[in-house]
């Protein structure tokens, strides 16, 4: 029995996907060093406009402003959480964390659901006494707000939007910031409609139509980390075609033990026990597997145990073999 361990080129390591050709550790770094720039700048942009949006929102009364400048703190929360993240994770692992420091951007992720469901709390409560109560406000300063909060989540969401696909916390803050782009066209809308036809509960309104954009994200992030922290299979990812593909490989008889999980957003890995012939050329079978796992189902960390077909006694303690059938 032999152990066989194999890590395949990754295309992109912390802070950026499959498939971009980028292959040496300087080219990664590079990107990862450009992505978090590109952070920093909507962590600006996006604590200009929460100071922006709670002062006019208190001097023109808008609970939409206000509702959306508590959710630009949330905002600026991640992000920084996110930056912090990203640098830890840049840095040379501790000798006891031999993964480094990849999952603190699951734990950023579950702080931004736990911040994000206080801020709909807070958004529900307020809306349903405006409803209740109606309060005036002041129309200009809250129409000027909500254009200034337009261009500037345009303007954070071009900067994000390419690495929004390879890291969960990039993706986290791009979602984030397509919500406030959704959230200050409200407060437009509901400029308008206070100012054109008097609907003194529009702003209310807005505010709640701005905490059900909030729900389905917090739902999503919490998906995500408990996918991750349960350590599941990839979505989307065809566990018994990738089963079968590796006992469809010449000299292959059996597979067992067959987990896959994720370690971060991107991070796929991989281990099996794998049964050949005890002729067959298991460095070539080894080789043809990494491939088929990396360019098929997009694995780029795998462990594989090559075992002969007389089975010994730790495979004897392992779950049933799979094997094709006859």
């Amino acid at each position: 029995m032999t152990l066989a361990h194999a890590r395949a080129t990754e295309p992109g390591h912390a802070l950026h996907g499959h498939g971009a050709g980028l292959t040496t550790p300087r080219a990664r770094g590079v990107t990862a060093a450009r992505f978090r720039r590109r952070l920093a700048w909507v962590l600006g942009i996006t604590l200009l406009l929460m100071v922006g949006e709670f002062v006019v929102g208190l001097t023109s009364g808008s609970l939409a402003l206000l509702a959306d400048a508590g959710h630009m703190l949330s905002d600026a929360g991640v992000i920084s959480l996110s930056l912090l993240a990203a640098w830890i994770a840049s840095r040379p692992a501790p000798p006891r964390q031999t993964y480094g420091a990849q999952r603190i951007e699951i734990l950023v992720a579950l702080v931004n659901a736990v911040v994000l469901a206080l801020v709909l709390f807070f958004v529900v409560r307020e809306s349903v006494l405006r409803l209740h109560a109606p309060r005036p406000i002041e129309i200009l300063p809250m129409f000027v707000m909500g254009c200034l909060g337009l261009f500037g989540n345009i303007a954070g969401a071009l900067l994000l939007r390419e690495g929004a696909h390879a890291n969960l916390n990039l993706r986290s803050a791009y979602i984030e910031v397509l919500v406030d782009l959704l959230a200050s066209l409200g407060v437009l809308l509901a400029a308008g409609l206070t100012a054109f036809l008097g609907w003194t509960r529009a702003d209310a309104w807005i505010s709640l139509s701005i905490a059900a954009l909030i729900v389905p994200r917090i739902v999503l992030l919490m998906r995500d980390v408990t996918d991750i922290l349960m350590e599941s299979a990839p979505r989307g990812m065809d566990l018994e075609a990738l089963r079968s593909s590796m006992l469809g490989q010449e000299g292959v008889i059996a597979v067992h033990d067959l987990h896959v999980w994720t370690l971060g957003a991107g991070q796929v890995y991989l281990s099996a026990h794998v049964v050949t012939r005890d002729a067959a050329d298991r460095d070539a079978i080894l080789a043809e597997l990494n491939a088929s796992l990396r360019e098929d189902f997009g694995v780029a960390h795998t462990t594989l145990q090559i075992e002969g077909d007389r089975p010994s006694a730790d495979a004897a303690a392992c779950d049933p073999c799979d094997a094709p059938e006859s």
